[in-house]
């Protein structure tokens, strides 16, 4: 048995087999999909839709991140929803945005080719029952509270971006109560709960593939525990630790130990033979061996995502010779807005310096705290600023989730001075460089000279008054954590998904991978909405491939030598 360090999935080097016909197969299918989110979900509606036979494996109960997410898909290119709210966008307008966040990760094709295709995937997620609406809030937010559906989900409307492209609300968040990614996911999994086509198979592990000797796909090893008492309890200790992940997490961490050494104990193997897998198990920010591995700065965020994503299919993958890119990228979200007037403070560095345009999405502030300044920041504000954003922050109308810990903060967690350099002193930081910091932001604030940081005008508010006020936003707070998601995945071909070898770049036969298992649109930067939207993209693309495949490279739909069927 694979002795794991963590409470990650066991992953096994690949079974190679001289005559796949001999092997004692226990179940056949045309494709295994192994992980139960959206992105999952769509492949495996695309490959039904084509008529294959599809097996989904999933580790808990599904959902995974995505489940867990605001909801939000990121669509554009003159969406109904966008021209009800009055705003006229354009495909390529779209890409012009995008084109500065993605960085180049995916081809330029590729990204034209989404946001051509964005409004035919908003209509397709219709026609499954997901809901949208035009309803936009007043100002930028990082998540709209209700009724609000459509916003600025980027850095769309800051001066920066927007130089090179007509902004316009792209985040497009599902109509649902609360957070509403479980909305979309319940979507999601009934419509692939109701084809025939395809089933379910849940606490269930995928721990090996099985090669032919030429290095194709030709099945894949799932362990399933056995039904009863072991999966109800394996079910319940799973989503207790899913919930007390936020408030608990070394508690929840102790609760997925316990999870895996059920599965190491009772789940038994299930051989499947089939022409397909998808790899759709999220990404790795889990798995603190891989984090500290590739993205050893980001061990001290909070993790985002749920248990699942442990980067068993990214191990998958290179078990069976898959390259990988961009491991080491990471989002970090520092979102300071709201409280609206937090984003009108300065935000510095351990040294006193300005660390970057307060006004951009979180996640590019928060990239820029992680990488560029050590993971240490605080956020800068005078008792005018902190008043207005205190009564904002117990005015009732923003999520708990963003009111509670700001207020807390202010009330209780500021470090507090009568001058900048007195404040800069309880902070550890020299009192020149704060100073000089805040009278660069206050002669922007007062029109004098442009922003250094590229702020609006705006959003520029005078610090010149105070008492100051300072707000330890740095990476490693408890009381505002700051959340990471990985970005890096295996190397894919970008228009089917099929995976590519680390030894000479061409596609491993019948092994796919999707959503954050691979590297998608969403790899390079993160905007709130395009994660989402990469893996319903990338979901469908795959499970439509799969399905043009010739039927000799899919393995036959069904094997009558098989004598045993798995316990779904």
């Amino acid at each position: 048995m694979y002795p794991p360090t963590d409470s990650a999935t066991p992953v096994h080097a690949p079974l190679r087999l001289d005559d796949p016909d001999a092997h004692p197969w226990q179940a056949a299918c045309d494709a295994v999909v192994v992980g139960f989110g959206a992105a999952g979900a769509c492949a495996a509606l695309e490959a039904a839709h084509g008529g294959a036979r599809v097996i989904v494996a999933e580790r808990f109960e599904g959902g995974g991140a995505s489940a867990k997410s605001g909801g939000v898909v990121y669509a554009g290119g003159g969406t109904p929803y966008q021209s009800a709210a009055g705003y006229a966008d354009t495909p390529q307008a779209m890409a012009d945005y995008l084109r500065q966040e993605t960085g180049g990760v995916v081809s330029d094709a590729t990204l034209q080719a989404f946001c051509q295709r964005s409004r035919e995937m908003i209509g397709w997620l219709e026609g499954l029952g997901v809901g949208f609406a035009a309803t936009v809030p007043p100002r930028k937010t990082s998540y709209p509270a209700q009724p609000y559906y459509l916003y600025y989900s980027g850095n769309e409307a800051v001066a920066a971006y927007a130089q090179h492209a007509a902004p316009a609300p792209r985040g497009h968040r599902v109509k649902g109560p609360g957070m509403s990614g479980r909305t979309l996911y319940a979507v999601l999994r009934a419509a692939v709960q109701a084809r025939p086509e395809v089933t379910v198979m849940r606490q269930t592990a995928a721990r090996r593939l099985i090669l032919d000797q030429d290095g194709a796909v030709v099945g894949i090893e799932l362990w399933q525990l056995p039904p009863g008492r072991h999966q109800k309890r394996h079910a319940r200790l799973a989503r207790l630790a899913e919930r007390l992940h936020n408030v608990a997490p070394a508690l929840a961490d102790l609760l997925r130990e316990r999870v895996l050494q059920l599965e190491l104990r009772h789940a038994r193997p299930v051989a499947v033979r089939t022409g397909a897998v998808v790899l759709a198990t999220g990404g790795f920010i889990f798995n603190r061996a891989m984090v500290a591995r590739h993205a050893g700065k980001y061990l001290q965020n909070w993790r985002l995502g749920a248990t699942g994503c442990d980067g068993s299919g990214i191990r998958l993958g290179e078990s069976a010779g898959a390259a990988t890119r961009h491991l080491e990228r990471v989002s970090a979200w520092r979102f300071i807005n709201p409280p609206f007037d937090w984003a009108r403070g300065c935000v510095v560095d351990a040294q006193g310096a300005r660390i970057a345009n307060e006004e951009t999405y979180g996640a590019t502030l928060g990239h820029a705290i992680c990488e560029q300044h050590g993971g240490r920041a605080w956020l800068v504000l005078n008792r005018e600023l902190a008043r207005a954003a205190l009564r904002e922050c117990l005015g009732g109308r923003l999520w708990a989730f963003q009111a509670l810990p700001a207020a807390l903060l202010m009330l209780a967690g500021a470090r507090r001075a009568s001058s900048l350099e007195a404040l800069a002193g309880k902070l550890g930081m020299p009192g020149a460089a704060l100073r000089a910091t805040v009278d660069a932001y206050n002669a922007a604030a007062r029109g004098e000279i442009p922003d250094p940081a590229g702020k609006s005008a705006p959003m520029c508010a005078s610090l010149e008054t105070g008492p100051w006020l300072a707000i330890d936003i740095s990476a490693n707070s408890r009381v505002f954590p700051c959340p990471a998601i990985t970005l890096g995945g295996l190397s894919v071909e970008e228009s089917s998904g099929r995976v590519l070898a680390a030894a000479g770049g061409a596609p491993i036969p019948g092994l796919y991978a999707v959503g954050r298992t691979a590297v998608g649109i969403a790899s390079n930067h993160y905007v709130s909405g395009l994660s989402l939207a990469d893996c319903i993209w990338s979901g469908r693309n795959a499970g439509r491939h799969l399905t043009r495949q010739p039927a000799g490279d899919r393995q036959a739909h069904t094997n009558e030598e098989t004598t045993h069927e798995p316990t779904y």
